[in-house]
Parts: structure tokens; sequence; C-alpha cells
């Protein structure tokens, strides 16, 4: 076995793909395919480079989680040394190149934090820059820092902003139904069944990268299906969840079907005769429906 061909350093490059791919925020059903397959051939009983080798990726194509996509990238890995993906990803992704991008910081306080703090990805600046180590680079004043925390509060909503909208574009007409995005209910029994995996202390814990300097596995992960919906389900990591308190009751929801990758956010209503319910964002008229049916079988 040549070097960079063990099941190991397979699964270390497909990780590092997805470890990338979140640094760009790309969907989150991608970055976990990548993840799971990286782990199915860490797993594997046998070295996966012979498949490539022997011409069988039927064999790799069949390991649990690894479709025909990580098949090809794989194959390429094994037989140049390299994944022309993950070039491309690394290329696109210098730290110096990220964050000379934020308002405030130009190439050269670019270098300097690289170079000082060793971070590579803009949720660790945001980070770094509210824990009190960006005010320790030269050149970072009280009035840039400022200014970077708010820059960096809208570069990494730009995600979610375009998601909303999204949704409000695609949203049914009054009174019409739409069948390209689950159903409250639906998503509501994906919240119910999250909450009570949390509270039995049943579900996958992961350590995110943005908040949690010490690299903690505190965050619990929902992986289910529901009547052909893909969801995965987890709290809420952002900045604004932190700072209202909320990291235990917003529960961001992604789901897939078939093209449709999306999410919404269950919260609790602090207003409104819906006030103490679990409601969705963005979907009031049918939180509204939902209850007054649920009161009405009662």
């Amino acid at each position: 076995m040549t070097k960079g061909e063990s099941n190991a350093q397979i699964a270390q490059m497909l990780e590092r793909i997805a470890d990338l791919l979140e640094t760009q925020n790309a969907n989150p059903f991608r970055v976990r395919a990548y993840r799971e397959g990286a782990q199915s051939i860490r797993d594997a009983h046998e070295a996966v480079s012979g498949f490539i080798h022997h011409n069988q990726t039927e064999k790799l194509d069949a390991l649990p989680n690894v479709g025909s996509g990580i098949t090809g990238v794989v194959g390429e890995y094994i037989a140049s040394g390299r994944s022309s993906l993950l070039a491309d990803l690394e290329a696109s992704n210098s730290p110096e190149k990220v964050f000379s991008n934020v308002p405030g910081i130009g190439k050269q306080l670019a270098s300097r934090i690289v170079d000082q703090l060793h971070i590579k990805t803009l949720p660790e600046l945001e980070e770094v820059a509210h824990n009190g180590q960006l005010a320790s680079v030269e050149g970072f004043g009280k009035k840039r820092l400022e200014g970077i925390k708010t820059g960096l509060a809208g570069l990494l909503s730009r995600s979610a902003q375009s998601q909303q909208r999204a949704r409000t574009n695609d949203a049914p007409k009054s009174g019409g139904k739409s069948d390209d995005r689950p159903s409250v209910k639906q998503l509501l029994d994906v919240d119910a069944e999250y909450r009570k995996g949390v509270k039995d202390n049943s579900l996958q814990r992961i350590a995110p990268k943005r908040f949690n300097p010490n690299n903690q596995a505190w965050l619990p992960v929902l992986h289910t299906d529901n009547d052909g919906w893909k969801f995965t389900a987890l709290f809420s990591n952002t900045q604004q969840a932190h700072k209202l308190g909320k990291t235990d009751d917003w529960v961001v929801i992604y789901f897939e079907k078939g093209s449709t990758e999306r999410q919404h956010t269950v919260v609790t209503e602090t207003k409104g005769p819906l006030k103490g319910k679990r409601v969705v964002r963005g979907r009031d008229g049918e939180n509204q429906a939902y209850y007054s049916a649920a009161t009405a079988k009662a």
C-alpha cells in the first residue's frame, strides 16, 4: 500500500473536504454525506484502495453512505494521489484570502491574524473577535474590532438570509398548499423527537467550530426520516442564539427530499395567542391552523 492509501488517510481526505465545505456554508446534507462516507471507509474491513486498483468500484460504492460521487473522489485520489475537489476548495479557502474580504481587514492584517492566532475560518475569526484574542493582534483597536464584529455577523448570516428569501418566495399563497416542504406537523414532530432525545441523552453530540473554544462535544444532533423527507435537527449555534440565551430553545431543522434542500427553525412563541407553544418561524398561519385543529380534536 502506497503513502496516502490507507483507509484512515482516505477518510481524513474526505473529512477535510467536509470541513472546507462547512466553512463555505455548503448544504449541510452534502457536508454530512462526506463525513458519513469518511466514517464508513475508516470502519471498512478491507483496504478500499484495493477496490480501485482492481477495478472493483462497485464494492466501494456499496459501502454504507458511499455513493457514486464519493467513489469518484476516492478513485481520483487513489489513482493520482490528489483530489481536484479538495485542491479547489483549499485554493478558494486560503485563510488570508477569506479574512481579507471582511470589512476592516486587508491583506496585511489577514496575514498577521493567521500568523499569530493560527485560525483558518470565519467562524473562528468571529470567536476570537468576541473572546478578546483578536484585540491582542497589532492593528485592532476598539473601533476596528466593533466594525469587524458587525461585518462578520452579516457575512456569517448570508446563507440563512438567502434560505429565508427562498422560503418566502416559495411560500404558498393564502389558503394554498405546498408539497415542496414538510408540513408544520412534521416539523413539530421532528422538534419533539429531538428535544426528547436531548432530555434522554440518547443523541450523538458533536463539537461545533463556532463559540466552542474548548472543542467540547456539546451539541446534540438528530438524523431522522419522515414521509420521504430526511431531517437533521440541532440547537441553533448562532451569535444571536447565544446572545439571547436561546441555545437550548431554538431548534434548526434541515430537510431534504428530491431536489429540495432547505431549513426551518422551531422556537417557543413568546407572544400572542400561541405564547408558550412550539412554532415554526415564518409559517404563522399554518402554526395557528395546526393548534386550532388540535384544540378542536381535544
